[in-house]
């Protein structure tokens, strides 16, 4: 299956370049049966040649044993992250034994399938749950694995085929304008929603342009998520929903015994139960529809529009979110997700 990727360490540096040409990918994985020993690029071929070596010279003195790999657990966005980061169009998938599980591409993880929507992220807020840690720097700016809570967004939306973003801002603004500029460097276009006071996690969505005619994908700015958003922008459209909230599966236990009881007779006992229960993940698909109720300019939550939709009568969707979710709203949460907790 992967084998067009793969090359063996005694293959010559004529054949890996032949294999490189076939695939387009600038790079081919070594492969010893199942485990991978490294990868040869088009550059390390060049810079042999370069020394003298022959084409018909084997490939194993000059391909990079040191290379960057993911296990199978790597999210789209990890992936995307590393080859941005790394200036690479593929990286090998390698379980603990080293043996080859897959391969991510450039081509694959971006596809052909550009999304027509937006997404919109709200970056906004103060923060005034973490301190000191927002004093200077937006919350969606806090960094987690290296990169800003933001920056992992973007690059999760690009990974699903939605390539204009726009970031609703008004705290410490220009921290956030400054880093990601118009988006270019991570392959997207990002212009700026910018709040002369502050709109709730909805109000910003007015400030969109005119031109909006496809359902928008909004996200709060402290959330980190695998989720799938091209399956959920499918759901919400091949229902017609007026607007789709993302739910994720959020249990609690309680520290206490509990006791159930009727008319003063004890019924049953359960040890600190475990309740689960499903919580809005702050990430919603709205219709154009939706989108014209939005009042201008005003301060207005985003649970409002559901609220009025449901006496309304108008159809919501419930879509679960899959894959890990996080809330980093407070000091605890950003620890977790940063592993040092």
């Amino acid at each position: 299956m992967y084998s067009k990727y793969c090359i063996d360490p005694a293959a010559t540096l004529l054949e890996a370049m032949s294999r490189i040409d076939e695939t387009a990918n600038a790079s081919a994985v070594v492969r010893s049966g199942e485990i991978v020993k490294g990868i040869i690029t088009d550059g390390d071929i060049r810079r042999a040649i370069i020394k003298g070596a022959s084409l018909h010279e084997a490939i194993k003195p000059y391909y990079t044993a040191d290379f960057i790999s993911v296990g199978p657990e790597a999210t789209r966005s990890d992936v995307l992250a590393l080859m941005q980061a790394h200036f690479i169009g593929q990286i090998p998938i390698v379980d603990s034994k080293g043996r080859l599980q897959g391969i991510h591409t450039l081509h694959c993880l971006l596809g052909n399938d550009i999304k027509p929507n937006a997404a919109v992220i709200m970056a906004g807020g103060k923060g005034t749950r973490l301190g000191k840690l927002t004093e200077k720097i937006p919350k969606p700016m806090l960094k987690v694995a290296g990169r800003p809570i933001l920056e992992h967004l973007i690059l999760h939306l690009i990974s699903y085929g939605i390539r204009t973003v726009y970031i609703a801002v008004n705290h410490l603004s220009h921290v956030i304008e400054e880093y990601f500029e118009d988006g270019e460097k991570w392959g997207c276009s990002i212009a700026y929603l910018k709040e002369s006071s502050p709109l709730g996690s909805g109000g910003a969505l007015s400030l969109l342009p005119d031109s909006i005619s496809d359902a928008v994908v909004l996200l709060n700015g402290d959330v980190m998520l695998e989720a799938n958003i091209a399956q959920m922008l499918l759901f919400h459209e091949e229902h017609d929903y007026y607007a789709t909230m993302g739910i994720h599966h959020y249990s609690h236990e309680v520290p206490f015994g509990c006791v159930e009881f009727d008319n003063g007779r004890i019924t049953d006992l359960n040890e600190k139960p475990l309740i689960t229960k499903c919580v809005n993940a702050g990430v919603y698909v709205l219709s154009p529809a939706a989108l014209a109720e939005i009042p201008c300019d005003e301060f207005f939550p985003i649970t409002k529009l559901f609220e009025t939709a449901l006496e309304k009568d108008l159809a919501l969707g419930a879509y679960p979110l899959d894959g890990d979710w996080f809330d980093v709203g407070m000091p605890d949460q950003l620890k977790q997700v940063r592993g040092q907790i």
